[in-house]
């Protein structure tokens, strides 16, 4: 079964959407902390630079997955914390079956080999 969301063609695109959905799931993160916990949860094997991460909240801003609210932390200025949709909630469920299925097969095509 071919995926139906997940764009094979760009893998690096698709991987970084998804650690950004899953790190959402577990609730609302302002993007410097979401770039942390990313970072923390992958033990340093996934991080985000400034340059990538704020491309990929816009772009899932803009696709309506996720929504981005300011907030006045005081003398830290304003920051954007950015939560899952319900839409983002079903997309994120429906991409990280794909992605499942893709490391399920890579994994029995490059598997172990004596």
């Amino acid at each position: 079964m071919a995926p139906a969301i997940l764009d094979l063609s760009n893998l690096s695109r698709s991987l970084n959407e998804m650690l950004v959905l899953s790190a959402l799931a577990e609730g609302s993160r302002h993007g410097y902390q979401l770039a942390l916990d990313v970072e923390q949860m992958s033990g340093g094997l996934f991080g985000f630079k400034h340059g990538t991460l704020y491309p990929i909240l816009h772009r899932l801003e803009a696709k309506k997955l996720i929504i981005g609210s300011w907030s006045d932390e005081g003398l830290r200025g304003r920051r954007k914390a950015y939560s899952l949709t319900d839409h983002g909630r079903a997309y994120a469920a429906e991409l990280r079956d794909e992605w499942r299925a893709v490391m399920a097969t890579l994994h029995r095509i490059i598997g172990e080999r004596s």
